[in-house]
């Protein structure tokens, strides 16, 4: 795994962890400088996903050794997390789990799924080849692209660089990591004093995943946004500004 740290060095500590089959640079790259105008950031990239010969083991291994980082070079304690999308699911762990402290989780407009072996499985046979596969053809790689383009308001360079992101890694990390994602539980109600869950709630996502926040988290600060899935991080300034100004708003609590 790596770990970069840079930014405002003086500001707030903020841990920014990608998303299913992402980096940081590619998860993140619209909002970087935003946030590091103002943040002590801590970029993290998992294993298998950080350009070493490594693979992506499962959700709570990958879990520990963000714990450890965070006690080894941070006393054990963030100003703030945030999660996009799987990386959510991080942000989740390390708060129930309170072998570290995070002042602010912000979950980023994430699915939270969680489902048996046998589901899991079955689903992750079905998706993790569309996402291995979605390069090695010119044609499966515009057809992609297009419908990225589509759905998230992305521009031509914003989906390339995805869909170069997705083509670096190993279908053994990907598999893994999606795969543990989906048995990976949160416990219902989660309370932990002096934490504040933050989400950004994506309206166009619908209803469901409003509830699946409310079941997850006690009394969840929850701040919705006319959005698909993450589109604040790659869409256009239409959705990324407020949402900016909404994590902003939240560290000032």
């Amino acid at each position: 795994m790596k770990f970069e740290e840079m930014g405002n060095m003086t500001g707030k500590t903020m841990m920014l962890l990608p998303g299913t089959c992402c980096d940081w640079q590619t998860n993140f790259g619209n909002v970087i400088d935003s946030l590091s105008s103002k943040y002590h950031l801590i970029c993290v990239n998992y294993d298998g996903f950080d350009g070493s010969d490594t693979i992506f083991p499962d959700m709570i291994t990958v879990t520990e050794k963000i714990e450890k980082y965070i006690k080894d070079k941070h006393n054990g304690r963030l100003d703030a997390a945030i999660g996009s999308s799987l990386g959510s699911s991080f942000v989740g762990q390390l708060v129930m789990r309170e072998n570290v402290h995070i002042d602010h989780a912000i979950f980023g407009s994430p699915d939270l799924d969680q489902s048996g072996k046998l589901s899991a499985k079955l689903q992750a046979k079905l998706v993790v080849p569309i996402l291995t596969g979605i390069t090695k053809s010119q044609k499966k790689r515009n057809k992609t692209k297009e419908k990225l383009k589509n759905f998230f308001l992305m521009d031509d360079e914003m989906a390339e660089k995805f869909l170069n992101c997705f083509s670096k890694f190993k279908a053994e990390s990907i598999r893994n990591e999606y795969y543990t994602d989906l048995i990976t539980y949160l416990d219902d109600d989660i309370q932990v004093d002096n934490t504040t869950a933050h989400f950004i709630y994506a309206k166009k996502m619908g209803p469901k995943y409003l509830k699946r926040y409310k079941k997850y988290f006690h009394n969840p600060d929850i701040r919705e946004f006319d959005m698909q899935h993450e589109q604040w991080l790659f869409g256009g300034t239409e959705y990324r500004v407020p949402v900016l100004k909404a994590i902003d708003e939240f560290m000032e609590q």
